[in-house]
C-alpha cells in the first residue's frame, strides 16, 4: 500500500500515514497481530487527503469536513466551511451512513493522552480540564477513542466563545441519556441475534439511532434559538 501511493507522493512515510490516523482521517482495520490492513477504500480515502493537501493546500480541518461530506455521498471540488460537514440539513436522496464496518474501524483507533493533546492542539491543564468534567474518557489502558478525538476538538473551539468544560458537561449529561435509550433498542436486538434469530444487524441499527438522535437534536435546538429571536 505504501510503495503504491508513494508513486503519486513519494515524501510519504509510515509516519505520516499514522498521523492521519490519529487525526481521525483514515481508519485501518487492524489484523489480529496488530498490524494495519488497509482497504481499498482506505486507500482512496488517504490519496483524496494528500491530493487535498498538495493540490488545493487544504488545511486538515477543512479536509476532515469534505471526508465527512463524502461519508454522506456529497462530493465537491470547492473547500467546504471548516468545521461543518459539506452536508445539506435534511438527508439526501441517496446518501449514506456511515456503515458498521467504518464504525467498528473508528472504534479500534486508540491514542494516548499525549497525542491527543498533540493532535487537537491544547495544554495539559485543558485536557485535564476535558477528562475532569467527563467530557473525554480513557479506557482500561489509559488511550482515548477517536471519538474523544472529535470531542475536544469541539470543545475547544467552542472555548473561543466562552463554554468551558463545566459549561459543556451538561452535553456529556445528555448524551449519556440519549445512550441509555438507545440500548433499551438495541439490548434486545444483540440478544436475538446471539440466539440465532435473523434480526437487523445491531450494528446498522446502531448507526441509523445515531443519525436520528442527532437530526433531532440539531431540530430542537434550531426550534429553539428560532423561537428565542
Amino acid at each position: 500500500m505504501l510503495r503504491e501511493l508513494q508513486q503519486e507522493f513519494p515524501e510519504l512515510t509510515v509516519s505520516k500515514i499514522r498521523f492521519l490516523e490519529t487525526e481521525g482521517l483514515v481508519l485501518p482495520q487492524r489484523r489480529e497481530s496488530g498490524q494495519r490492513a488497509f482497504t481499498d477504500e482506505d486507500v482512496e480515502r488517504l490519496r483524496f487527503v494528500l491530493r487535498a493537501q498538495r493540490d488545493k493546500f487544504w488545511p486538515l480541518k477543512v479536509i476532515r469536513s469534505a471526508l465527512d461530506g463524502m461519508d454522506l455521498g456529497i462530493t465537491t471540488d470547492e473547500p467546504p466551511e471548516a468545521g461543518h460537514a459539506a452536508a445539506p440539513a435534511a438527508r439526501p436522496q441517496g446518501a449514506r451512513l456511515p456503515t458498521a464496518d467504518q464504525l467498528r474501524r473508528r472504534r479500534s483507533v486508540r491514542v494516548t493522552p499525549a497525542e491527543l493533546r498533540e493532535a487537537v492542539g491544547i495544554d495539559v491543564a485543558a485536557y485535564t480540564q476535558l477528562k475532569a468534567f467527563g467530557l473525554i474518557r480513557v479506557d482500561s489502558a489509559g488511550r482515548h477513542s477517536a471519538d474523544d478525538l472529535d470531542i475536544a476538538r469541539e470543545c475547544t473551539a467552542l472555548a473561543e466563545y466562552g463554554l468551558e468544560p463545566r459549561h459543556l458537561r451538561l452535553f456529556r449529561v445528555a448524551a449519556d441519556r440519549e445512550v441509555g435509550l438507545a440500548q433499551q433498542i438495541l439490548e434486545p436486538v444483540r440478544r436475538r441475534r446471539a440466539r440465532g434469530a435473523e434480526d437487523a444487524d445491531p450494528e446498522e441499527l446502531e448507526t441509523e439511532i445515531v443519525a436520528r438522535t442527532l437530526a433531532l437534536h440539531v431540530a430542537l435546538v434550531r426550534a429553539g434559538l428560532g423561537q428565542a429571536q
